[in-house]
């Protein structure tokens, strides 16, 4: 029942075994960038609809909505909201342009590999440099793979974050 499971886990290890340390290290970057997009994904199911209704039931329980203060007090309850909405998406993108530096990484070490083997052969026996290539390539492929997969679903996210601020927004100014 459980060997499906099993077989999938040693794949996986495999392949961090490929890549090196630096892969290892693409592979956690990779999980928590996940588990933050996860998180703001259930926040914009769950959380940001009682948000957004609190505000709304904040900002139509005042009597006044058209003096300066009332506006800034409205800018205020919309910031909170941005900013509610905006947590923990300076992270995401700093996961996400890290995935592929540390792809590069991985590169150099890979060819500080084939370097080493060569200098130790003293040929160039494709055999003796083909474990450092693989590390060189392999973090380099997963590195991006990360980066472009995150990247969209961020892009996804801040455009729902912006396109959810601007409508609170609106629904308060006709409140």
């Amino acid at each position: 029942m459980w060997f499906w499971l099993i077989e999938e886990v040693e794949s996986i290890r495999r392949f961090l075994g490929m890549g090196g340390d630096v892969l290892v290290a693409i592979f956690f970057l990779t999980l928590l960038m996940w588990a933050l997009l996860l998180e703001r994904w259930i926040y914009f199911l769950t959380i940001y609809p009682q948000q957004a209704r609190g505000t709304q039931q904040t900002w139509l329980a005042r009597s006044d909505h058209g003096s300066w203060s009332a506006k800034q007090i409205r800018r205020e309850l919309v910031s909170r909201v941005a900013l509610a909405v905006d947590k923990g998406m300076p992270v995401i993108k700093v996961l996400i342009a890290l995935c592929p530096l540390m792809g590069l990484l991985g590169t150099v070490v890979g060819m500080v590999q084939v370097f080493d083997t060569l200098a130790i052969t003293g040929t160039g026996s494709p055999r003796a440099m083909a474990s450092g290539i693989s590390k060189a390539t392999i973090p380099t492929m997963a590195g991006m793979v990360a980066s472009l997969s995150g990247l969209f679903f961020a892009s996804r996210l801040e455009h729902k974050g912006r396109l959810a601020v601007d409508k609170l927004e609106d629904s308060l100014k006709h409140g």
